[in-house]
């Protein structure tokens, strides 16, 4: 998406390995930041619906399996595989802390998922950082490249409605939360009527949920 003409995700990891969050509380009012340093900030923001959306909780969710990793290291400096069982247990309390804020958010249980399996896989300490790390990059990569496929085979059908219409605006109805918000960028059900937009088609969207 783009604020004051600059393009941002929704959820972004800084420079110091903390994430960065849009503040959804804060909308429309206000476009606020704010940033998850723990496990709990993840889940917090989740619980509060600071982050909402499919795509963008599993992110989320992902990004806080991540944080959980990064602080058990940090608390290390020299750690081989022989502490795994506390590395297992750090990250199975941050799993269970994560997947009790939304019990029904599917995307929520399989980044959750991931994290574990791909972390349980690591050699050492600074490996399973690294390893969480890409890992839940790659969640949120993935999620926008999804979106932005829809919106590229959406677009096609979109389209060819247009060129019927003779001009005439294309009228599109949305249910569900699925904008730009609800993941880590571009949208899934909306993400065509963005790409037609972009394209230069009149677009009339009707939305029957307020969110």
């Amino acid at each position: 998406m783009r604020i004051h003409g600059v393009h941002r995700r929704t959820i972004w990891l800084e420079a110091d390995g903390s994430v960065g969050i849009i503040d959804q509380n804060k909308l429309p009012f206000e476009p606020a930041e704010a940033r998850l340093e723990t496990p709990e900030e993840a889940a917090a923001a989740i619980a509060d619906m600071r982050v909402r959306g499919a795509g963008l909780i599993g992110a989320t969710a992902a990004y806080g399996m991540y944080l959980a990793v990064r602080r058990w290291a940090k608390a290390r400096d020299d750690v081989t595989r022989k502490e795994a069982a506390a590395l297992d247990s750090e990250i199975e309390a941050a799993a269970d802390l994560l997947r009790s804020t939304r019990p029904t958010a599917r995307n929520l249980g399989w980044a959750v998922d991931t994290m574990l399996a791909r972390v349980r896989a690591a050699d050492h300490t600074q490996n399973a950082v690294a390893v969480a790390r890409a890992c839940a990059v790659e969640i949120a990569d993935s999620d926008a490249s999804a979106c932005r496929a829809i919106g590229r085979h959406g677009l096609p059908i979109i389209r060819e409605i247009a060129e019927r219409k003779a001009g005439e605006p294309v009228r599109v109805l949305t249910h569900c939360n699925a904008g730009r918000l609800a993941f880590v960028d571009y949208g899934s059900a909306t993400a065509p009527v963005y790409a037609a937009y972009d394209s230069g088609i009149s677009i009339a969207v009707w939305v029957d949920e307020t969110r």
